[in-house]
C-alpha cells in the first residue's frame, strides 16, 4: 500500500470514529466532523499546528503546516490554509499562506481584529536545514518572527512583514508563535488590543557552559499590538530560568471579568505535570503572578493545548488536549467555572491517536475543534470536530 492510499485509509477510518456523515449531510448544522487535511495530499507528507479562527462573516478558516519532507519540525514547510462557509462541514481547495521555498514557515497564530474584521496571522521561521536544538544553542540563527493580513475574509493574504526587532530580545534564540488562535480583547480598557501568547529560549548566562540544561530553558512572553496588527511590541516576560517552570508553546483567552488568561506546555520543568497557567489584569501587559503549575490538568501529556471562554452568563473556560498523561491520545475538552482555577474533564473525542489542537467558535451553540489525529498515529490527518456547547 502506498503512503497516499495509508493516509486516505486512516481518514476514513478517523471520520468513521467521529461520526461523520457524508456528502449529502454536509450543510451547516448538519453535519458531525470533517477532515481538512490528509498527509499525502496536495503535495504535502504531512500536515501538523492546527489553528483555526472565524472570521467577521463567519467563514471557518483553518491553518496548518504542509510539511514537504514528513512530519519532523525541520525542512519545507509552508503556512497552509482550507476555508469553510458551511460551518466546518465542508473544506475550499488548500491556499499557501506563506511559502517557506526549502526554509521553515510555522507556528501559526491567527486571530480577527474586532475593530476592522481583517484576519490578522503571525508566525515565526527559520532556515530549513537549522534544527529547534541546533538554534537554542546557538548554532543557527534565532528564529524570525512575521505578520501578514487578509481584508477578503482570508482569501489573500499580503507577503509576510518580518517584526522580529519589534518583539524579539537580543539573547533570545528560539521563539514561537502559539501555536493556535491568538487573542482580540473585546472588553475593558484594552478593547481591540490583539494578544499573541508565545514563548522562547534565552542563551545561558554568562560564563556558563552553552550546553546541557541550561541552553533548554524555555519561557513565556506575549506580543501586543494596539493598531489591527501595524505595530507590534512585547508585553509581559516571564523567564525565571530556574528549572523548575518552562513555559512553551502557549493559549490565552480573556475571562468575563475582562483579565486575561494565559496557559502552557511546561516543557522539561521540574513542577509536577504538564501544564502552568498564569493570569493578566492589565491585557498582557504583565502577570498578576509567574507561570505556575495547573495540577488538575495533570492528565495532560507534554504537548500544546488551546483554550476558549464560551459567551454568556456563568459559560465556562474551555481547554483542549490530549488526555493519557503517557501518550498522545483521547483528545479531551475539560470545563472550568472558576476563571481557570481548576478544571474537570466535559468530553473525550474518542480514544484514537491525538496531539495538538485548537477551538473556534462556530456559532452561538457550537464550538469547533481542529485537531492532529489518526488511527496508527497522531499525525496522520487534521480532523474537525463540532461540539454543542450546552454539552459542555
Amino acid at each position: 500500500m502506498t503512503p497516499l492510499s495509508r493516509a486516505l485509509l486512516a481518514a476514513a477510518v478517523v471520520l468513521t470514529s467521529l461520526g461523520a456523515v457524508g456528502p449529502a449531510a454536509a450543510t451547516a448544522g448538519r453535519c458531525t466532523s470533517s477532515v481538512p487535511y490528509v498527509s499525502g495530499r496536495d503535495g504535502y507528507a504531512s500536515y501538523r499546528i492546527p489553528a483555526a479562527v472565524s472570521t467577521r462573516r463567519g467563514t471557518l478558516l483553518a491553518f496548518a503546516e504542509g510539511r514537504r519532507d514528513g512530519p519532523g519540525d525541520t525542512g519545507d514547510i509552508d503556512i497552509v490554509l482550507r476555508r469553510s462557509t458551511d460551518g466546518g462541514c465542508t473544506w475550499g481547495p488548500l491556499s499557501v499562506v506563506a511559502a517557506g521555498d526549502g526554509d521553515t514557515r510555522g507556528n501559526p497564530a491567527p486571530v480577527v481584529d474586532p475593530r476592522t474584521g481583517t484576519v490578522v496571522l503571525v508566525s515565526c521561521a527559520n532556515p530549513g536545514a537549522a534544527t529547534e536544538a541546533q538554534i537554542m544553542r546557538g548554532e543557527a540563527p534565532g528564529r524570525r518572527v512575521y505578520v501578514q493580513h487578509s481584508a477578503d475574509d482570508g482569501r489573500r493574504f499580503t507577503p509576510p512583514r518580518d517584526i522580529t526587532d519589534e518583539v524579539r530580545l537580543p539573547s533570545w534564540r528560539w521563539y514561537a508563535t502559539g501555536p493556535g488562535h491568538a487573542l482580540a480583547l473585546t472588553r475593558g480598557p484594552h478593547r481591540g488590543r490583539l494578544v499573541v501568547p508565545a514563548d522562547h529560549s534565552a542563551a545561558p548566562p554568562a560564563g556558563s557552559a552553552d550546553t546541557g540544561r541550561e541552553a533548554r530553558h524555555y519561557g513565556g512572553h506575549a506580543l501586543l499590538s494596539d493598531d489591527g496588527g501595524r505595530s507590534w511590541r512585547l508585553g509581559f516576560v516571564d523567564a525565571g530560568h530556574d528549572g523548575t517552570v518552562h513555559p512553551n508553546e502557549s493559549t490565552a483567552a480573556q475571562l468575563p471579568d475582562g483579565r486575561v488568561y494565559f496557559n502552557a506546555r511546561n516543557q522539561g520543568g521540574r513542577a509536577p505535570g504538564n501544564r502552568v497557567d498564569a493570569v493578566s489584569a492589565d491585557g498582557g501587559e504583565t502577570l498578576l503572578h509567574p507561570y505556575a503549575p495547573q495540577l488538575t490538568l495533570a492528565d495532560t501529556p507534554v504537548v500544546q493545548g488551546s483554550t476558549l471562554q464560551l459567551r454568556g452568563p456563568g459559560a465556562p473556560l474551555l481547554f483542549s488536549a490530549p488526555s493519557d498523561p503517557t501518550a498522545r491520545r483521547a483528545l479531551a475538552v475539560r470545563r472550568s467555572t472558576d476563571a481557570g482555577s481548576s478544571f474537570t474533564r466535559a468530553v473525550t473525542l474518542s480514544g484514537l491517536p491525538a496531539a495538538y489542537s485548537d477551538l473556534v467558535p462556530v456559532d452561538t451553540r457550537t464550538v469547533g475543534l481542529l485537531y492532529e489525529t489518526g488511527r496508527a498515529g497522531p499525525y496522520e490527518t487534521i480532523a474537525f470536530r463540532r461540539l454543542d456547547t450546552s454539552g459542555l
